[in-house]
């Protein structure tokens, strides 16, 4: 089944000059811990053309997917030719893929349950977060062309976001209060607390065996932490967020970079220097997700509607 959604085009030039995150407890993307609620606030997808050659600059950013509704959590394919995204309508939230070179929008997914946290893994297939018809939420295996295969670890539960280290252990989000960050093995089905206290940003590095998460104090400030394969999974701290930004969504661009999206401003921070630094003003869109694309050439960013309410 394809729709065509109100597509802007967006032209990536040689030459071209995000996120509220929540903390512990619920999943502070108006999707209480990814459960299906009728509340999920409205949100669009932008793009916006990224540059990391000769110096990091993102354009001017265009709607993407523009429509009244719940359009979120976009993933770039491997190739970077296609973007999934998560499409939620009568209170159904289902995968849809947009071909980037025609943008053609298909609907991948059209089960009695729901699917969040799109992820493409190597082998072609799709990792989700399946919120089950008894309410439980698991991590799934689907086909690259939305078949549901089977749970990746059936005994985990809770589960509202994810990402991979490597191709056998994963990170969770784990629903709670506090949350908890969850390191799996998809082989074995044992997992491990490595942490409590965090947000529901967690990304994958380039180049290491290794993922990125938020951690929030007692006092609500945030910093973004690592936890590695090679560090025996002890999380260790990265970064401070930018004084003032509290609740952040981050996205790493393939040479290392780290972007962080504070409400309208776009940050950027490379490991080994001192401090970020502000490189766009977003006004007066306010950004709630990022995503980089594989060749660092394009930034995805989710935009809350204008006078939609609560978090996304």
């Amino acid at each position: 089944m394809t729709r065509r959604f109100r597509i802007a085009v967006v032209v990536v030039v040689a030459t071209v000059t995000g996120l509220l995150s929540g903390c512990s407890g619920t999943s502070g993307s108006g999707e209480p811990g990814q459960a299906d609620s009728l509340a999920a606030p409205a949100t669009d997808i932008y793009l916006a053309p990224l540059q990391t050659d000769g110096g990091l600059a993102v354009g001017e950013p265009a709607p993407l997917v523009d429509r009244p509704g719940y359009d979120n959590q976009p993933a770039f394919s491997a190739t970077g030719t296609s973007l999934l995204f998560v499409s939620r309508r009568d209170g159904q939230a289902d995968l849809h893929r947009i071909t980037l070179g025609t943008f053609d929008v298909t609907r991948i997914t059209g089960t009695p349950e729901s699917e969040y946290s799109p992820t493409p893994r190597p082998d072609e297939r799709i990792s989700v977060v399946r919120v089950e018809e008894d309410g439980r939420q698991r991590l799934w295996q689907y086909s690259a062309f939305g078949r549901p295969i089977a749970p990746m670890l059936p005994e985990a539960d809770s589960i509202g976001y994810h990402a991979w280290i490597d191709r056998t252990r994963v990170a969770l989000y784990r629903v709670g209060d506090p949350a908890q960050l969850v390191v799996a093995d998809v082989t074995t089905d044992v997992d491990t607390v490595v942490a409590d206290s965090i947000g529901r940003s967690l990304q994958p590095i380039p180049g290491r065996a290794a993922v990125s998460f938020v951690r929030v104090a007692a006092d609500a400030s945030t910093s973004v932490h690592l936890v590695a394969r090679s560090d025996s999974l002890t999380p260790r701290p990265l970064v401070d967020a930018p004084a003032g930004t509290r609740a952040v969504d981050h996205a790493w661009t393939p040479d290392g970079t780290l972007l962080l999206a504070g409400g309208q401003t776009l940050y950027a921070w490379r490991p080994g220097r001192a401090g970020w630094r502000q490189l766009r003003d977003l006004a007066p869109l306010e950004v709630t997700r990022l995503a980089v694309s594989p060749d660092g050439t394009q930034l995805a960013l989710v935009v809350r509607e204008r006078g939609a309410g609560g978090r996304s």
